[in-house]
């Protein structure tokens, strides 16, 4: 077994690795840029190495940095993750050539494998189907053209050097092709220094199955069956899950068989994914299932694989990189349950999910039973602009898919993150949409249900008076009311945003604000005079100037008696006026407050008392 390994990576995935090898008595050595010196990763390895600054081309991507710092801290072993240099060809062989052990396939199979069109003709020469197509090496636009009307339209354009979603191209009519190849070339050379494409049959109800295979030096390869990753936002996995709805055994019998002869076919060894793209329209039948891509490396969601196998994908990598055979045989391998992932992102939904950046001042993860939380960061962690905006990978295993789909919903309505903005609400309503708990996924429903998965809510008023309350000085009894309950609410700043919640007994020590979460969306409650409003507590009832400004009216006078709401004076500053009202019902006890007269930010313009319902 490996004695010490690196991991030229970062994150929670790299958190991930360290948890394994350190249960297998690893040794860690963690790489970091400038901004991940204080990251979790870093903190949980028994050493760690500075590779460069924040930008990963200059850190995380430069191979001679990661490759010496392994040799400078006595490494055996390097494991790329994913992402970054993990189907790097050139890396491998040169943490091969420079002694070390590539915990990963051969260089020669992600050279078979990386480029698209290559790929596929190879997988056809091995007996697996492949999408109808032109993989051929004529890149003439007109010659492009002319291919795309013999496979008919709508195709898609694919870099075939590509990946994540870059350089892919939906053409859904002649007179567009044009355009959108110049399109997706332009990207592709940007992003893979390849211009090179290859055009698809688009597949109108497509759904995203994949095979996790894995493979030894000693011959063997296995399958641990498949993954439904249909659920996308332009080309990005939002929720996958294991098994894939709707796979009977015959079907799932023929696709395992075609990954492993994938597999074989290039002499793999390690982790790796064969994706098929699949025809959903009519169920899913093998013959409508066709090979997309190879992975050569772990998958960001091999989470839901071990869950349903018992195995940690993991161990089996550092095992066969140290020239083990696979822990078990084919027939040992069984499904158990179902497991679903979301991939929990610092991005907001309610603005086009706009990437968010900033110091996790708040961060709690919900739970379940079977539950699983893979994540980078802590309480008071940085998401930086420099990296992938994943917070985390949130799992959930149960014995059946409504199980696990109802514990994942749970987790993600159970979190709580601010003032990061996150995509938990958008992965709860995508949960509990109609179309995925019946199992109808495509890689379009996200698509054709944004507005209704993106919709903001405003919290409950049970979530919000409970907050409320924390924030409200309690308050003598008030008494017996023969006519009516008393009526206790007040105004309060819900992220900035004046909102009016119903308040209960009240705070022995009021907090100076309240985190309020429900179902993945959180906002932060502050009382009303601390962001400008003018309450020194919303149940104290001294009213303060909220900024500097002139006092131009004022409605009440010293001992009348207020309701809840009701408008006690009139500021005026930067040209605009403010209103203050009373926070509950009470008497004006003090009021300083006189027209005309300048005031600056907190003095005090009033006091309301609750009212003595004794007297």
């Amino acid at each position: 077994m490996i004695r010490s390994l690196l991991i030229a990576n970062r994150g929670e995935i790299a958190c991930r690795i360290i948890r394994t090898a350190r249960a297998l008595g690893i040794r860690t050595i963690a790489v970091h840029s400038d901004a991940d010196a204080e990251a979790l990763h870093v903190r949980m390895a028994d050493e760690a190495v500075a590779i460069g600054p924040a930008p990963s081309r200059e850190s995380y991507l430069v191979g001679e940095r990661i490759i010496a710092a392994a040799l400078q801290t006595g490494a055996e072993a390097i494991h790329p993750g994913y992402g970054f240099l993990s189907e790097n060809a050139a890396f491998a062989q040169g943490v091969i050539d420079a002694g070390l052990v590539w915990v990963g396939p051969n260089p020669a199979s992600i050279t078979a494998m990386g480029l698209k069109d290559a790929a596929k003709a190879l997988m056809a020469e091995a007996g697996v189907p492949v999408t109808p197509g032109y993989m051929g090496a004529e890149q003439d636009a007109d010659f492009l053209a002319a291919e795309a009307a013999k496979i008919g339209y709508p195709v898609l354009i694919k870099a075939v050097a590509g990946g994540g979603g870059k350089g892919m191209r939906l053409v859904e009519r002649p007179e567009d092709f044009a355009d959108a190849l110049t399109s997706c070339r332009r990207e592709a050379a940007a992003s893979f220094g390849n211009d090179h494409v290859l055009i698809e049959k688009y597949i109108q109800h497509p759904r995203h199955i994949e095979v996790q295979v894995f493979g030894d030096r000693h011959g063997n390869v296995v399958h641990l069956f498949e993954r439904d990753c249909s659920l996308q936002r332009r080309h990005q996995k939002v929720i996958e899950e294991a098994p894939a709805p709707g796979m009977d055994a015959a079907t799932r019998k023929a696709l395992c068989a075609a990954a492993v002869r994938a597999a074989r076919a290039v002499d793999y060894v390690g982790a790796g994914t064969i994706e098929f793209i699949a025809d959903g329209s009519q169920g899913l039948a093998a013959d409508r299932i066709w090979f997309m891509e190879m992975n050569t490396r772990l998958q960001v969601e091999h989470p839901v694989t071990e869950a349903i196998t018992g195995v940690d994908l993991v161990e089996w990598q550092l095992r066969v990189a140290s020239g083990e055979p696979l822990p078990r045989r084919q027939d040992e391998l069984a499904i158990h349950g179902w497991a679903m992932e979301a991939r929990l992102y610092a991005e907001d939904p309610a603005r086009g999910f706009l990437p968010s950046t900033g110091r996790l001042e708040h961060l709690v993860f919900g739970s379940a039973p079977g539950g699983r939380v893979d994540t980078g960061v802590t309480q008071s962690a940085e998401v930086s602009p420099h990296y992938d905006p994943m917070i985390a990978k949130v799992i959930a295993h149960g014995e059946t898919r409504g199980l696990a789909r109802e514990r994942l919903a749970a987790m993600l309505a159970g979190t709580a993150i601010w003032p990061v903005r996150t995509n938990a609400p958008f992965l709860v309503n995508a949960l509990e949409h109609p179309d995925f708990i019946a199992g109808r996924v495509d890689t379009g429903l996200i698509a054709r249900e944004n507005a209704t998965l993106t919709e903001a809510r405003a919290p409950s008023p049970d979530v919000l008076r409970a907050a409320a309350d924390r924030l409200v000085e309690r308050q003598p009894a008030p008494g017996l009311r023969l006519n009516a309950a008393p009526r206790r609410d007040a105004l309060f700043l819900l992220d900035g945003e004046p909102v009016r919640a119903a308040i209960g007994d009240g705070s022995v020590v009021p907090e100076a604000s309240a985190i309020v979460a429900e179902r993945g969306q959180t906002w932060q409650l502050k009382p009303w005079r601390r962001d400008g409003a003018g309450l020194a507590g919303a149940g104290s009832g001294t009213i303060l100037s909220p900024m500097p400004g002139k006092v131009i009216a004022v409605d009440v006078a010293k001992g009348d008696t207020v309701t809840a709401g009701q408008k006690l004076l009139t500021l005026e500053a930067m040209k605009m006026e403010h209103s203050l009202t009373a926070p509950f019902d009470g008497v004006v006890d003090e009021l300083p407050a006189v027209t005309g007269t300048q005031v600056q930010v907190d003095a005090v313009l009033a006091r309301i008392v609750p009212l003595d319902t004794d007297a």
